[in-house]
């Protein structure tokens, strides 16, 4: 006879189980499968060129870039790190991890800018979006990585596949706050000038929301390079299998040389992208003009002649 404990047990495993064992992976496995392509496609295109570069092309233009957008202290940083990568032998590794990262980036912005739009206009599909985005951001990465296996099987790309899901709602949370934080007054003109809703989300809402959904990619960037280590224990490679394999070993030295590297592209990755959202400002009257303005070197400030300041009147 069963105790009273037992009659009010929820087998909440048990359901779990069924549902994803007997139901959702025979039914939808080759569906999430075929999902897989575009993030292969685009992983191994990437992996490949950057693997094909040379480091010494790859370090100038990085260290340009950082130049351009995020000054000089940043660029010189970014060549000494990465010549200190090459002399430890990590060079491939961390051209791999770079892959992996700048994918699952992509998918990230693809996916979580259009359901950020959407979720700024709906205040409905916002309510439901709501758990949604809390649960994937409070849920431990380990518990959805044995999901990801039964449904996408072990490699790079199911560890990529892991980093999206945990890395894809910042970028949503604030490409929603950006978009209903324009000011009213703004969103008024453009409707009595006739703008079309398309006009409005393209010519005014987007540009002047560019800095806050910057701020979401700088973060969408960060929490994909923390996934970097526990996407390795599904089959990932690059630093991440570094420094897992250091672990298994005990081998400190290899541990700590695959986590410097990663604090290395962290931080790098970081300075470019909070210069690109914190120290440029609308630089134009449409979206284009907007991004080409982010590229863009910031006008060194005017002095105003002695004479000048002479003259003008107290």
């Amino acid at each position: 006879m069963p105790s009273p404990a037992d009659l009010f047990t929820i087998p909440l495993d048990d359901w779990i189980n069924t549902f994803v064992r007997d139901w959702l992976v025979p039914n939808f496995r080759p569906a999430f499968r075929a999902m897989q392509w575009p993030v292969t496609q685009v992983l191994n295109g990437l992996e490949a060129f950057l693997q094909a570069v040379p480091m010494a092309v790859f370090t100038v233009v990085l260290a340009a870039i950082a130049w351009r957008t995020a000054g000089r202290g940043v660029a010189l940083f970014t060549l000494v790190s990465l010549i200190f990568i090459d002399l430890i032998e990590l060079w491939p590794e961390t051209m791999t991890t770079l892959a992996m990262i700048v994918t699952a980036v992509l998918f990230c912005t693809v996916i979580g800018v259009p359901v950020g739009i959407a979720a700024a206009r709906s205040d409905r599909f916002l309510a439901v979006l709501r758990p949604v985005l809390d649960i994937m951001q409070t849920i431990p990465p380990f518990v959805y990585l044995v999901p990801i296996v039964m449904l996408f099987g072990v490699g790079m790309v199911p560890g990529i596949i892991a980093t999206i899901v945990f890395a894809l709602p910042p970028i949503i949370r604030l490409t929603n706050l950006g978009i209903r934080n324009v000011r009213g007054d703004l969103i008024e003109a453009g409707h009595a000038f006739g703008s079309t809703p398309w006009q409005m989300l393209w010519e005014i809402q987007f540009p002047l929301a560019l800095r806050t959904i910057m701020a979401g990619l700088n973060q969408t960037l960060m929490l994909a390079l923390s996934m970097v280590v526990i996407a390795a224990l599904i089959g990932a490679g690059g630093l991440g299998l570094v420094v897992f394999t250091g672990l298994g070993r005990l081998d400190v030295g290899n541990a700590t040389a695959g986590g410097i590297g990663i604090v290395i592209i962290a931080i790098i990755l970081d300075r470019i992208t909070q210069a690109l959202g914190e120290r440029r400002q609308v630089g134009g009257t449409s979206l284009w003009s907007t991004l080409k303005g982010l590229f863009r070197p910031a006008a060194a400030p005017t002095v105003e002649a002695p004479e000048r300041q002479a003259d003008r009147p107290a």
